[in-house]
């Protein structure tokens, strides 16, 4: 069904837009994907190494590896789609696709997309038959017969220089280096790494690229012209993984590394002897100096001792309020993004509501003409497939879109109300399980990456609790994401429940996960400003004692139960709402 919605869409939406005059819906430049699909990023199906389908029919190679590792650290879900350069070049200006993975820089190209910052360098060559002697610069072409992948980049740069040569255009690398191996042309214009990479693969022994590289290229991802906000997250990616040092670890695995120069021993002995010889000089005189002043050390080290321990401690509480502050800060500014972003996602997504009903009454029309040609004439194509086929999927899949946009617009929703700023006071009448629902609407993707064993059961007709709903809705949100960070396999289970406790006047909201547990000492720190056992991932240990502390604002707690290996168990206790006098 995946693969039958990839290919049947396109000709769907051409055959439905075409009927209902041309209008439709499409998603702003400016638009985060973040908040509402994964990003599509394009690519060459036959140029490895840098990407290729491997024997398995698989996206492979240095620009997949790099895509993939740019979207995790960059906390972005993508797809990715091969196919022959000249369609996907198409399927970018179209706007199928958000991004190519690698696009060599050229003036002409400065003008159509937007360029990251280089991720390689590419040695164009001119590629010829053994014994072919004639061929050995770029003037060489004039009146050749030459071979070039259609719109790549030695495609525009042949046309650009204009060298009367006469172009045998085709669809891929490997179709051009099999055509000039089997005898016909003169030679062809193929990157030198993917070319050694295909004649391994195609076992082409006849021929070979000239010594000196006919150009060399900065090659990056693109982007349709004006998206700098998808632009800057890639740039982004790609700066995080150039510190990290993952970058090169791809890149060596991909591209290979030049070896390191050998250093001369003598090189070595004298730069040793001029660094050497003033470092031995300065350790005499630090010896020596040191000396007459260790008696004042001594005496300054007690004195010293006491104020570092008290600048820790005001340190301490400063960077906690300091903290504390920019969450704060951070959910202000949260909520003026979301109001933005929701308000732009709305407009086409109301335009996705309005027309897909259209367009389900439109094809209703157009089925008994449709139906009657079949019934007449006997099957035929509609797009890639067989009208018997298509009359039972197109209003599963008219149905499937509208409750797709139905479901954006209420994620839309819950976004923007739990990001608002709410300055109301603590008495307000709230449904716990109201607030959980709306949480868990946030966290459906988390939840179900996290696990394949995912259950909620509500207590009907809970009593009320008296407070603020947002606030506690981040606190659910939080302990939720916890459970879903402490698995340690898609196997093990979160299970949620909400319950009333009428002798101590409390509704329970109780989270139990099958993670990796917790220790007693960990337990008892576990609310404490910057105690987390998640810091290799980015965890701060301030979401459980923000939590704590809106907690008992609330004038509730938070209880935890917990064996290493056994999982934990997280009960947030608040007081049930009872009316003035009662």
């Amino acid at each position: 069904m995946r693969i039958f919605k990839l290919f049947f869409l396109p000709a769907l939406a051409t055959l439905l837009l075409t009927v209902s005059g041309g209008n439709h819906a499409v998603y702003a430049e400016g638009e985060d994907p973040l908040w509402e699909r994964p990003v599509r990023i394009g690519g060459d199906h036959n140029y490895p190494p840098y990407e290729y389908l491997d024997s398995n029919g698989l996206p492979t190679g240095y620009n997949i590896e790099l895509s993939q590792a740019i979207a995790r650290i960059m906390g972005m879900v993508i797809h990715i789609h091969l196919s022959s350069w000249g369609d996907m070049r198409q399927a970018l200006d179209r706007g199928d696709v958000d991004v190519l993975m690698g696009m060599a820089h050229t003036p002409e190209r400065f003008e159509q997309v937007d360029f990251s910052i280089p991720h390689a360098r590419v040695h164009q060559s001119i590629w010829i038959r053994s014994g072919n002697n004639d061929i050995r610069e770029l003037e060489d072409l004039r009146g050749r017969e030459v071979i070039v992948m259609k719109g790549s980049v030695m495609h525009d740069f042949m046309l650009e220089h204009d060298l009367d040569a006469q172009l045998f255009l085709v669809q891929t690398l490997a179709d051009a280096l099999t055509l000039l191996a089997s005898g016909r042309h003169d030679c062809a214009l193929v990157a030198k790494l993917p070319g050694e990479y295909l004649i391994s693969e195609l076992n082409l022994a006849n021929i070979y690229p000239i010594a000196r590289a006919l150009v060399a290229q900065d090659y990056g991802f693109a982007v349709r012209k004006g998206n700098q906000e998808m632009l800057a997250r890639f740039n982004e990616g790609l700066a995080l993984l150039k510190k990290s040092g993952e970058y090169r670890q791809i890149r060596d695995k991909w591209l290979g590394v030049l070896q390191p120069e050998e250093v001369p021993w003598s090189r070595i002995v004298r730069y040793s002897a001029l660094v050497i010889g003033p470092l031995l000089l300065i350790l005499i005189v630090v010896v020596f100096w040191s000396r007459t002043l260790r008696r004042q050390v001594a005496l300054r080290t007690m004195e010293l001792e006491r104020e570092v321990a008290e600048r820790k401690r005001a340190a301490d509480e400063l960077q906690v309020r300091q903290k504390q502050l920019l969450h704060a800060d951070k959910m202000t500014s949260l909520g003026i993004l979301v109001s933005g972003v929701a308000h732009e996602i709305n407009n086409p997504n109301g335009l996705l509501q309005l027309s897909l009903p259209q367009l389900t009454k439109a094809y209703q029309s157009m089925e008994p003409i449709l139906e009657e040609h079949y019934q007449q004439q006997g099957d035929f194509k509609l797009g890639w497939f067989n009208y018997s086929r298509m009359r039972t999927e197109i209003p599963q899949l008219l149905r499937e879109m509208l409750e797709s946009s139905n479901r954006i617009k209420r994620i839309v929703e819950d976004l923007k109300d739990f990001a608002r700023v709410n300055d109301s006071g603590l008495d307000d009448k709230v449904d716990l399980n109201q607030v959980v629902a709306s949480a868990l609407r946030l966290l459906d993707n988390t939840i179900h990456k996290a696990t394949r064993s995912f259950s909620v059961n509500y207590q009907p007709e809970l009593p009320c609790f008296r407070g603020n709903g947002h606030r506690i809705e981040q606190v659910v949100v939080n302990l939720v994401l916890n459970a879903c960070q402490a698995l340690t396999s898609p196997d093990q289970a979160i299970a949620l429940r909400t319950f009333a406790d009428i002798p101590t006047g409390m509704v329970v909201f109780e989270v139990c996960d099958q993670g990796c547990g917790m220790d007693e000492e960990g337990l008892q720190r576990i609310t404490d400003p910057f105690f987390t056992t998640k810091r290799e991932i980015g965890g701060t240990g301030l979401g459980l004692s923000i939590s704590e502390g809106i907690v008992k604002d609330h004038h509730g707690k938070l209880e935890f139960a917990s064996t290493i290996g056994c999982g934990m168990t997280v009960s947030l206790l608040l007081p049930i709402y009872l009316e003035e006098g009662t």
